[in-house]
């Protein structure tokens, strides 16, 4: 990829980004343990309120990871948690005034003005699964309905007291880890707590399994996907405004390093090779494992949102039927295509092609001109003005 001024800053930011976060879980840690060296404002902060912030830090520095890994995908929604979060690191680093901290808030203002120039370049929605959206309000709802029934059964529980008492079992029950310290009162004017104790049991392991599969499944089908040369419907569903090249051969190479020089531009592989599909995906170029003549398949890529189809597999009658097909289910869409041998050149415009390059005619006239001296940029921009008059 180009290294553009844009693409510099951008990565700057993320890593920014995660930097903060190290140094919030860092710089919390040691505060808790005691390990941090008393700064300039430690005589001015208590020390239960530095300890405290010191947990509520690498609380934070956790969520920065989260927030990170949403602006490397591109996600508006990280844009405005990191914005939230960073202020928030750099108030906590002067809180625990320690030595330790003080480069936690250095590097959280650093973040601010880079993150503020790049607002534009996460321009991404974030729209979670129906299931997504189901499985975190049944963990909400799970942890309420026993952090809620705890603390109004707290007479009938030895250790409850306060809210966060009824928080602190629910975990540890939902968990399945039992420390022991907070148990329901024996005898029978109890057995209503220990049956609600039973059934948040039950709602709580339910709902943490839910939401655990739903976050390990996509990884899961990432890593197949991956190592079959497929799509995930993630990625499928994300495409829009995309070039989509239908096929593959010695020719794709060229077009795909040029679309990765092109910072900005989404584009995916159609290909019914499933070796190639596979050295694809472990280059992370996304690539759907078909025929690009099917209806379907082009269909499964939104094509009809697609910017243009590029068809260039070094076999003319593959491409004809791939272009023929694209332009069935998307007439606007701008379609190229190269010929192999320059007598299909008008069979592939009768198919829909917009433009039919020639790379071979190509080569011929560049490598003459050179020939007679010109310089080969001159001679290639001299074609393509002739290609473009053409149209």
């Amino acid at each position: 990829m180009e290294l553009t001024r844009d693409w510099v800053t951008v990565r700057a930011s993320i890593l920014l980004t995660f930097a903060v976060a190290v140094l919030s879980i860092l710089a919390g840690l040691a505060q808790i343990g005691g390990l941090g060296v008393d700064g300039p404002l430690a005589p001015y902060v208590h020390p239960v309120v530095r300890q405290t912030v010191g947990f509520t830090g690498t609380i934070t520095g956790f969520a920065m990871f989260g927030s990170g890994f949403a602006l490397r995908s591109g996600y508006r929604v990280g844009w405005y948690t990191t914005a939230v979060l960073l202020p928030l690191t750099a108030l906590q680093g002067l809180m625990q005034a320690s030595v330790l901290s003080f480069p936690l808030v250095a590097l959280s203002l650093l973040s601010a003005p880079t993150l503020v120039i790049n607002r534009g370049r996460f321009d991404r929605d974030y729209r979670p699964s129906p299931t997504q959206l189901a499985a975190g309000a049944a963990l909400v709802t799970a942890v309420s309905y026993g952090t809620v029934g705890t603390y109004a059964l707290r007479d009938q529980f030895n250790g409850v007291e306060t809210i966060v008492d009824a928080f602190y079992f629910t975990v540890v029950t939902a968990s399945t880890v039992g420390y022991g310290d907070v148990i329901p009162a024996t005898g029978p004017e109890s057995d209503i707590a220990q049956l609600f104790v039973l059934s948040s049991l039950v709602m709580n392991v339910a709902a943490f399994a839910v939401a655990l599969g739903v976050l390990l499944t996509p990884a899961i089908e990432a890593q197949l996907s991956k190592a079959l040369g497929k799509m995930t419907d993630r990625q499928i569903d994300l495409l829009d405004d995309h070039v989509l090249v239908l096929g593959y051969g010695d020719l794709t190479e060229p077009i795909l390093e040029e679309l990765d020089a092109r910072d900005g531009v989404e584009y995916a592989v159609v290909t019914p090779d499933e070796t190639a599909a596979r050295r694809l995906s472990e280059r992370d170029i996304p690539v759907f494992t078909a025929d690009p003549s099917d209806v379907d398949p082009l269909e499964r890529v939104n094509l009809d949102g697609a910017r243009a189809v590029v068809a260039a597999t070094e076999d003319d009658a593959r491409d004809a039927l791939a272009i023929l097909t694209a332009r069935q289910l998307n007439p606007d869409v701008r379609i190229v295509a190269a010929v192999t041998q320059r007598e299909n050149v008008d069979k592939l415009r009768r198919a829909g092609a917009d433009q039919v390059i020639s790379p071979t005619t190509l080569g011929g006239h560049i490598i003459v001109d050179c020939a007679f001296g010109a310089d080969s940029r001159d001679a290639t921009e001299g074609i393509l003005e002739d290609i473009d008059l053409d149209d």
